[in-house]
């Protein structure tokens, strides 16, 4: 009985240590916790005070209430004709951006955004919605101005700098209504400056900003500011495969809008400069003989053109004879109608520059006044 007992007891004595090995590890508990904490979990984020943000943030706030009321939302409307119901009626037919230009009502917006509308509406930034009248269109820029009756207190104009000196790297801010959401705030920097993008009047717009603030379809004419708030250029188009953002965009430059908006709220439309001769846009014949440069159709008779000896194309019993064909202005070289019409286009009125052109064998250097086009003749 003694011996049974005592061999029980150093089994006893064995066992306890073994299970109290076997038993469950607790978690070592977080240096940071409280005592009595069961959890490690960390307490919550204190939020930060409104002073607190940083101050790019700040001022990216700061523009975007700024110049906020002054962006717009701008909506055309066609005319769809169903001819099986033999009824028509306006629909929307796309939709773009736009700002508030002076306290008389007059939005800028690009010329694509209401290309071919039958009726144009303005939105506000409170939502208020205004029909807008079209007051010019200046397609080889691809502006356009609307003027719309609404309240004074609605009109807040975009601030223009007297003065600009873009520079690469600086902040630009966007805002507009991409897909059609209103009032959308996009920011990046100014990626490259004097960008030559095709324009949708079928000439080269030059000069362009480039940015890497996302534009995408619904951004079209709305403005693009600088870190004051201050416009800088028009968001115009984006270079992107999907038809999205891809960190390329272009904005047509404030220092354009500023040359050509007051133009077309004066007389209705911007004003083309030019030789005073007849050309052809299209350069028809210029490509039918394979030739660089632009043809000179016709010369009105005492006009500054003809008064410097320029000539035109002529017609005898054989056929047409070529005239002058300009190949250069100011030393510019100038192949096709857009070249010329770049060169022109950094001219002002009356001023006189050096015309080269080819005569038969020769090549001749005139000197010709720049005028202002007659709209309804052109150039």
């Amino acid at each position: 009985m003694g011996r049974a007992f005592c061999r029980s007891l150093f089994l006893v004595t064995i066992a306890l240590p073994l299970l109290a090995g076997c038993k469950k590890t607790q978690p070592t508990p977080d240096a940071t916790a409280t005592p009595g904490q069961a959890s490690a979990t960390p307490p919550p984020m204190p939020p930060l005070s409104p002073t607190a943000r940083i101050e790019d943030e700040r001022n990216t706030i700061d523009v975007f209430k700024a110049c906020a009321p002054s962006t717009v939302f701008v909506t055309q409307k066609r005319v769809m004709v169903d001819y099986f119901a033999g009824v028509a009626q306006e629909v929307p037919a796309g939709s773009g951006s736009g700002f508030v230009w002076d306290d008389a009502g007059h939005i800028v917006t690009n010329y694509h955004v209401v290309d071919g509308a039958r009726s144009v509406t303005v939105t506000f930034h409170d939502q208020q919605e205004f029909e807008a009248k079209v007051i010019g269109l200046e397609p080889r820029k691809d502006i356009a101005v609307l003027k719309v009756e609404a309240p004074a207190k609605m009109l807040v104009p975009i601030k223009v700098a007297k003065a600009t000196q873009l520079e690469v790297g600086q902040k630009a801010v966007a805002i507009g209504n991409p897909y059609g959401l209103d009032h959308t705030l996009t920011t990046g920097v100014i990626s490259a400056l004097g960008r030559q993008v095709q324009g949708a009047g079928g000439v080269t717009i030059r000069d362009m900003i480039q940015t890497d603030a996302a534009i995408n379809p619904g951004n079209s004419g709305g403005p693009l500011l600088d870190s004051a708030g201050h416009l800088i250029g028009m968001n115009t188009m984006i270079f992107s495969k999907s038809g999205s953002s891809a960190g390329i965009g272009f904005a047509v430059p404030v220092a354009t809008i500023q040359r050509i908006v007051p133009q077309i709220i004066k007389t209705g439309r911007a004003e083309q400069l030019g030789l005073g001769i007849g050309i052809d846009p299209m350069q028809k014949l210029e490509r039918r003989l394979g030739l660089h440069g632009v043809i000179v159709l016709a010369v009105p008779p005492d006009g500054p053109a003809a008064k410097a000896g320029l000539r035109g194309v002529t017609r005898t019993g054989r056929g047409i004879v070529l005239g002058d064909i300009i190949i250069a202005v100011d030393e510019k070289r100038v192949e096709t109608f857009d070249d010329l019409y770049t060169v022109l286009d950094a001219r002002k009125p009356d001023e006189t520059v050096k015309v080269t052109v080819v005569r038969g064998e020769e090549t001749v250097t005139l000197p010709v006044k720049v005028i202002v086009l007659n709209p309804a003749t052109g150039d």
